[in-house]
C-alpha cells in the first residue's frame, strides 16, 4: 500500500508489526538517550573551512552525518501510520528558523536531503532554507496551510479532524505533505543557538516523524584514561527522541555510534557515500 510519501513494508520483524498494535501512539513509543558530541574535532574542521573561504555550521556537520547515516541504516527513515511501516522514499528534516528582528517570532518548514549529498551540499541547503524562511514578511507553505485552518471561524476542529482521518487513511495530498512539519524523517532544533540546554522533543502522534533531535548549550563530560586520570571533553549534548516501533535497540545504538564516527571526522562526509542502501524490507 503506497503514500506519497512511501510505500508499506509487508514483510517486517512480526514483533514489530505486533508492537504497532500494542504501541498505537507515538507518544507510547517514545525512547530518549542523550549523545556526546565531542565539539573539538568539528570546530577544528568549522575553522579550516573558513581558511578555504567556505562557511560551515554545526547544524550542517550534524545534519551531514545523520543523512549519510540514514544511507547506511535505512530503517531510521521509517514510519508508523495507521499501525502499518512505511519506508519513507524522501529524507525531509523539519526546522525553525526565528524571524529577523527582535520579536522573536519563529517559523517551521523542513528542509530536504538526498542520500549522495556531502556536507557541503548540506551547508548550502540550509543556507538557502534559512534565506527562504527568515523573512518577516513572507510566507513559506506551513504559514500558509496554518493560517488558512485558522482562518476557517469554528471549523478549525473539524478541518483539523479531517486532516487526521485522510492521513491515517493514505489520502493526505502530496502538496499537504509537502507542507507540513509533521510529515518529516526527522525534526532538529538546535537551542544552542538561543543559549538554551537540549531538551527532548516530542515527536508528534500526527504526521510521520520517527526522530526528533535538539542540541543545546556545550558542556564538559568527564573521561577515565587507562591511565587513570580523568578529562573533560566539550561536548554538544543531543537529544534525541526515537519511536521505537521502527527498528530495534541495537539497530538505534549502531547507527547512532556510526553517525559519532562522521562527527569525529567531518571531512569523511566531503564525498558522496560509497553506497546508498535500500530498506531491507522493501
Amino acid at each position: 500500500m503506497r503514500r506519497a510519501d512511501g510505500k508499506m513494508l509487508r514483510h517486517t520483524d512480526p514483533m514489530y508489526r505486533i508492537v504497532a498494535h500494542v504501541m498505537k501512539k507515538r507518544s507510547d513509543s517514545m525512547n530518549s538517550i542523550t549523545i556526546n558530541i565531542p565539539l573539538e574535532p568539528i570546530e577544528k574542521y568549522i575553522r579550516e573551512k573558513k581558511k578555504e573561504g567556505r562557511t560551515m555550521s554545526h547544524m550542517a556537520v550534524i545534519l551531514a552525518a545523520y543523512n549519510r547515516t540514514i544511507c547506511e541504516f535505512p530503517a531510521l527513515n521509517r514510519f508508523i501510520v495507521n499501525k502499518r511501516v512505511y519506508s519513507r522514499n524522501e529524507i525531509a528534516v523539519g526546522m525553525v528558523v526565528l524571524r529577523a528582528g527582535a520579536t522573536g517570532a519563529e517559523t517551521m518548514g523542513k528542509i530536504y536531503l538526498q542520500p549522495e549529498d556531502t556536507i557541503l551540499d548540506v551547508e548550502d541547503r540550509i543556507q538557502k532554507y534559512v534565506a527562504d524562511n527568515r523573512d518577516v514578511e513572507g510566507e513559506n507553505a506551513t504559514d500558509k496551510i496554518i493560517k488558512t485552518l485558522v482562518g476557517l471561524p469554528g471549523l478549525l476542529r473539524v478541518a483539523v479532524s479531517i486532516l487526521k482521518w485522510m492521513d491515517w487513511h493514505n489520502l493526505l495530498p502530496k502538496a499537504i505533505i509537502d507542507a507540513s512539519p509533521f510529515h518529516v524523517s526527522a525534526v532538529f532544533t538546535n537551542l544552542a543557538s538561543i543559549r538554551t540546554n537540549h531538551i527532548y522533543h516530542h515527536v508528534y502522534d500526527f504526521g510521520t516523524t520517527s526522530v526528533a533531535m535538539a542540541a543545546g548549550n556545550a558542556r564538559e563530560i568527564p573521561r577515565r584514561l587507562r591511565t587513570g586520570e580523568i578529562v573533560h571533553d566539550k561536548c554538544l549534548p543531543l537529544g534525541v527522541v526515537m519511536d521505537e516501533r521502527i527498528a530495534s535497540g541495537y539497530y538505534f545504538a549502531t547507527a547512532f555510534r556510526r553517525m559519532k564516527e562522521y562527527l569525529k571526522n567531518p571531512a569523511l562526509l566531503e564525498e558522496p557515500p560509497e553506497k546508498i542502501l535500500e530498506d531491507p524490507e522493501l
